[in-house]
C-alpha cells in the first residue's frame, strides 16, 4: 500500500511536472513529438560538416534510388516537407531534407553571411558531402531561390527543378519585412494571414514561446533580410539561362510571393510547366500537399 501511494505520488508529480512545462515551452514540446513521429516513421535525422558547419538533415526513401534535395524556406525548417516526403519515398525516391545554417537543427553560426549566393554553396557543398553528383531539385520560398541560384550557377548538378511558391524575382514586396520576425501577437497574427487563408487563431500561451523563439532567432531572419533586399541575388536575369525541366507550383491565395510573381517565372523559363493551387496561400505544400503530391510526383517520374 505503501509502494502505492509512492507511485501515485510520483504520477501526480511528473504530471504536474510535464504540465508546467508544456505550459512554459509548448513549441519544444511539439517538436520532440515531431522529431518522434519521424523516427517511427522512418525518417532518419543525421548530421554533416558542410564548409565547417554542422549542418543537420533528414532522409527518407530507398538508399538507392533517384535522388530529390528539398531546400526550406526562410524562417522554416527540414519538417516543412514532412507531408510532401512520404509521397516521393514511396513512389522511389531517396528524399534530402536539409536545415539550412541558422535555422532548424543545424549550426547558427555567427560569422555566415546567410545570402542566397552562400546558402546555395552550402546546398552545393550539401550534395557534395553526401556524394550526389546529380540531383533533382526543389525549395519552397526562399528556398526556391536559393534553387535558382544553385541551378543557374551549377546546371550540371540539377536533373530537374521544382519552385514551388518560390521567391527570386526582384520585385518591392507589399507588406513589412519586420513581420517576418513578429515582436507581439498581434504581428503574430498578421504574419500567420499572410502565410495562409483563414489561419486558426493561435493559443496565448503558444503565441507566446512562438514570439520568444523569434526574438532569439530574429538576428538570423535579419541577415538574411538585409542580403536579399539589396537586389544583388534577384534571378531574373538568371531564369532564361536554365535548361534543365522545370515545375512552378504555386498557391492561387500566396500573398508573400503573389502569383504573379510565379507566372513571371514561368514567362521567363520557356520550358517550364505551372500549376496553380486553388484555395492555397503560401505554404500550399503544407496545407495542400494532396493536390501537389501528384503533379510533383510525376514531373521527377
Amino acid at each position: 500500500m505503501k509502494l502505492l501511494k509512492r507511485l501515485g505520488l510520483i504520477a501526480v508529480v511528473l504530471a504536474v511536472a510535464t504540465g508546467v512545462g508544456f505550459w512554459a515551452r509548448p513549441v519544444s514540446y511539439f517538436n520532440e513529438l515531431t522529431y518522434m513521429r519521424e523516427c517511427f516513421s522512418g525518417v532518419e535525422s543525421r548530421s554533416i560538416t558542410v564548409s565547417g558547419y554542422r549542418m543537420h538533415y533528414n532522409a527518407l526513401g530507398p538508399v538507392n534510388g533517384p535522388v530529390i534535395v528539398l531546400v526550406h524556406g526562410l524562417g522554416g525548417r527540414a519538417e516543412d516537407w514532412n507531408h510532401l516526403a512520404p509521397y516521393l519515398a514511396k513512389a522511389g525516391f531517396r528524399v534530402y531534407m536539409p536545415d539550412l545554417p541558422g535555422y532548424g537543427r543545424s549550426q547558427q553560426p555567427a560569422d555566415f553571411s546567410y545570402s542566397i549566393a552562400d546558402k546555395a554553396n552550402v546546398v552545393v557543398g550539401f550534395l557534395d558531402a553526401l556524394g550526389l553528383k546529380q540531383v533533382n531539385l526543389g525549395g519552397l520560398s526562399m528556398g526556391g531561390w536559393i534553387a535558382q541560384w544553385v541551378a543557374s550557377e551549377h546546371p550540371e548538378r540539377v536533373r530537374k527543378l521544382i519552385l514551388i511558391d518560390s521567391a527570386g524575382i526582384y520585385e518591392k514586396p507589399a507588406f513589412d519585412l519586420h513581420l517576418f520576425t513578429p515582436a507581439n501577437p498581434a504581428e503574430l497574427d498578421q504574419l500567420e494571414a499572410l502565410l495562409m487563408p483563414h489561419p486558426q487563431k493561435i493559443p496565448g500561451f503558444v503565441a507566446e514561446d512562438i514570439l520568444r523563439r523569434s526574438k532569439k532567432n530574429a538576428w538570423v531572419i535579419h541577415k538574411a533580410l538585409d542580403s536579399a533586399i539589396t537586389g544583388r541575388y534577384t534571378t531574373d536575369t538568371l531564369l532564361p539561362g536554365l535548361k534543365m525541366p522545370v515545375l512552378i507550383v504555386w498557391g492561387a491565395e500566396d500573398h508573400i510571393t503573389p502569383l504573379s510573381q510565379g507566372e513571371k517565372i514561368h514567362q521567363l523559363v520557356p520550358q517550364s510547366e505551372m500549376e496553380v493551387i486553388p484555395g492555397c496561400g503560401h505554404l500550399a505544400v503544407i496545407q495542400c500537399t494532396a493536390q501537389i503530391e501528384p503533379e510533383v510526383v510525376e514531373f521527377v517520374r
